[in-house]
């Protein structure tokens, strides 16, 4: 019998180098720009212009300005995720966000949070149109209508930004900007890389081909630890490489899915969630052609990818399902892509996905599929599932179980868009197919019942809420627990709900975890809120659970929650007397009326015997009335007794 080896045993063998050493040539990198045979992100602080001051400490607000470029077109989604520093929302803030014809999702954390911008927001917030004297002048308008500027930052390509509200009186007094400005404390973003260069020997005998990551090494920055996530298609070819060149102090931690090709990587290395320990790596080159050199000496005559960007505590690199041609397509070309290519390439350049551990949205902008003429309907694999159209926007949204959606490939939700383009009266349909990352993070919901359908953010007290939270992890998702859940608010203890999976109070209940797949774990309880005593509401509180592996990997999410009173009356005001008085009014006539109107019913639906009249006329003699009585009862002028 024959023992099967493992697909991450080639990955280490390989890390100790390979024979046959092949003569290294000389290639000059060039843009690549047919569609690049990778995406790659990195998170940064460094923005290309940028800077604070405090002179906001004593203006009405404190004022964060973003200025978004982008390097190509169409330009993606923008998502701007904001949190006040200490869960602290007392103080006023305005966003001011430039960025010239795109879509933008903004998370806000406090309803006292003004935005200013070009952008359009989705979903749909309260914003104020940036007026056109603040172009070309921004931060001079800025100042003028607010009267400082707490940060500035210019960032190019970027497709998430998470700002942190706060103000440090100890920042210079003005807002000069600065080029490579340091944002760390109150910026991070994640930055779409759009500079992928290549080349091919011009004597390759082989179709090997390397990707190259070098990080430009800053030392403002102490980084020591780079963590590399790599997604690798299905379909994967084995005659490929990477090359992970930096500081030789640089440790990388690499998270590998569904990937067994060979890479060469400086410093030390460790894979995660693989029992071993850090290993020492290989001495590379810090130079484009040495780099180019390396490749070729282990016979990749092909650099598919050549990426050079600033050191980054966290890269995405995503290596996509197409075979690798022999004579990359460099420079300018004069053959015109067919319509096909030209839709494959536009939405991979757009990714209009995002996916959560369960749901699938997609949202692209009319205006951003010009290059591809007459669409006039998008659908998924499954036709059933047809994007909402407007005038701006197809949008979609599905869970990841509908719609034809395959949960096959490590991390991925695969699926396919089916275009529908119409020429006069031809109709014909384009298929291109996208994988949607599964983020590795934890999701928590709110739900106002059992069935746990349409999350809210809102907390009634008194009143039973349901919680879920759940996680999608491909690598040993039967080690995940959930570790615990608060309820917090400013001024008040914590209120521990859930510890080790098990409720910590009377009021919490956990429930009956429902059938999940191979990778996704949820949990659910329930619990009732009561609100101290000598607490107003509504107020603020935030809602935060931990998961995490036995090796003691956490995850952390939070939750801003609204708990409400949903019987008491807006700002607790009581009723005044001209109300009582109307309702007193009004109970009295009402009761009035339906007096009126019964007896109305009942003087008309007597029988007639009650209603005949008594005789008025007095009895002759005594003799007459005890002949007049036989045969009936006694009856008196109040009796309406008789006999048939």
């Amino acid at each position: 019998m024959c023992r099967r080896s493992s697909p991450l045993l080639p990955l280490l063998l390989a890390l100790l180098g390979r024979p046959d050493p092949a003569p290294a040539e000389h290639c000059d990198l060039q843009p690549v720009t047919a569609e690049p045979p990778i995406t790659l992100f990195y998170t940064t602080s460094t923005v290309l212009r940028g800077c604070v001051s405090n002179s906001s400490t004593l203006a009405s607000h404190e004022v964060h300005v973003l200025s978004i470029q982008w390097s190509k077109t169409p330009v993606p989604m923008l998502n701007v995720s904001i949190t006040p520093r200490d869960d602290d929302c007392t103080r006023p803030a305005a966003l001011i966000l430039q960025c010239t014809q795109c879509l933008a999702s903004i998370t806000l954390p406090c309803q006292n949070l003004l935005i200013h911008t070009d952008a359009s927001l989705r979903p749909k917030v309260q914003g104020k149109e940036l007026p056109k004297d603040a172009k070309g002048h921004l931060l001079e308008w800025v100042q003028r209508t607010y009267g400082g500027i707490t940060s500035y930052s210019e960032l190019k390509d970027p497709q998430r930004i998470h700002l942190q509200l706060g103000e440090n009186s100890n920042s210079p007094q003005n807002c000069i900007p600065q080029k490579d400005f340091d944002a760390t404390p109150h910026l991070e973003a994640e930055v779409l890389f759009r500079e992928v260069k290549g080349c091919t020997s011009s004597s390759a005998q082989s179709a090997g081909a390397a990707h190259i990551v070098q990080l430009l090494h800053k030392p403002s920055l102490p980084i020591t630890e780079v963590k590399l996530t790599l997604n690798c298609p299905r379909q994967q070819q084995n005659n490929q490489i990477l090359l992970l060149q930096g500081p030789a102090n640089l440790t990388w931690l690499l998270m590998l899915n569904n990937c067994s090709l060979q890479f060469l990587a400086s410093g030390t290395y460790k894979i995660l969630h693989f029992p071993m320990d850090p290993r020492k790596g290989e001495l590379l080159p810090d130079t484009e052609q040495g780099l180019i050199a390396k490749a070729f000496e282990k016979n990749y005559s092909i650099i598919a990818s050549y990426s050079v960007i600033p050191i980054s505590p966290h890269i995405t690199l995503n290596i996509h399902e197409r075979e690798v041609p022999k004579k990359l397509p460099v420079g300018p070309t004069s053959s015109a892509p067919s319509p096909d290519d030209v839709s494959s390439s536009l939405l991979f350049t757009l990714s209009p996905w995002k996916c959560t551990d369960d749901t699938m949205e997609i949202v692209i902008a009319r205006s951003n599929l010009e290059p591809i003429k007459d669409v006039v309907n998008i659908t998924l694999r499954d036709i059933s599932c047809q994007a909402e159209k407007n005038a701006t926007h197809f949008m979609l949204h599905t869970l990841l179980s509908h719609c034809g959606t395959s949960l096959e490939n490590h991390g991925h939700a695969n699926n396919e868009f089916v275009l529908s383009l119409s020429k006069g009266s031809v109709l014909r349909s384009v298929r291109v197919a996208f994988q949607c990352p599964i983020p590795r993070e934890l999701f928590l919901r709110l739900f106002p019942s059992a069935a746990f359908k349409a999350p809210q953010t809102e907390l009634e007290v008194n009143k039973e809420v349901f919680v879920q939270a759940s996680m999608h992890l491909e690598d040993y998702p039967a080690d995940l627990q959930l570790k615990e859940c608060y309820l917090m608010a400013p001024g008040m203890e914590p209120l521990l709900l859930v510890q080790g999976n098990k409720a910590q109070s009377s009021s919490v209940a956990m429930l009956e975890e429902p059938p999940s797949n191979r990778a996704r774990k949820v949990w659910r309880f329930r619990f009732t809120y009561t609100v101290p005593e000598g607490r107003h509401v509504p107020f603020s509180a935030t809602l935060k659970c931990k998961a995490g592996l036995q090796n003691n990997t956490i995850f952390e999410k939070v939750l801003e929650v609204k708990v409400k009173d949903v019987w008491r009356l807006p700002n607790n005001q009581g009723l005044g007397l001209s109300a009582v008085l109307g309702i007193t009014f009004g109970a009295f006539l009402i009761g009035a009326l339906l007096t009126a109107g019964l007896w109305y019913i009942y003087s008309h639906t007597r029988p007639i015997s009650k209603l005949q009249p008594v005789s008025t006329t007095a009895p002759a003699s005594e003799s007459s009335s005890t002949n007049h009585s036989i045969g009936s009862t006694q009856s008196t002028p109040c009796s309406t007794s008789s006999m048939a």
